[in-house]
């Protein structure tokens, strides 16, 4: 079992940064590829970026590409989403998630979420 507890969102000005936490409990955090998906209000829970096992391979959504940088520290069980010039557009709920593989990400076959922690950016 693993518990995905998010951290760091907030209200920021468009073009102002935020760096969200993904803090997971249990001693097998670097066997997941781990994630974040957003959700807009009224829209559907969306790709974001994701990392590998190691950290060595990322991927993200065209929209956030060059903005947005996903890290992850397998020493401290906690990945990442570092945000900058952020959108109004950016606004959403952000969850961590954690899968066995980047083709269960893909699929959004996802073994544990976190609840999800408010990034609110006014323009």
């Amino acid at each position: 079992q693993v518990q995905l507890v998010e951290s760091g969102g907030g209200l920021v000005q468009a073009g102002g940064s935020l760096r969200l936490s993904c803090a997971a409990s249990g001693r097998t955090f670097s066997s997941y590829v781990m994630g974040w998906f957003r959700q807009a209000p009224g829209k559907e829970r969306e790709f974001v970026a994701r990392i590998s096992w190691s950290g060595g391979s990322t991927y993200y959504a065209d929209s956030v590409k060059g903005r947005f940088t996903i890290s992850r520290d397998n020493a401290k069980n906690t990945v990442y989403l570092q945000m900058n010039s952020l959108k109004p557009e950016d606004t959403a709920v952000y969850y961590c998630a954690a899968a066995g593989g980047i083709a269960a990400i893909v699929a959004r076959t996802i073994d544990y979420w976190g609840k999800g922690t408010l990034v609110t950016v006014s323009s």
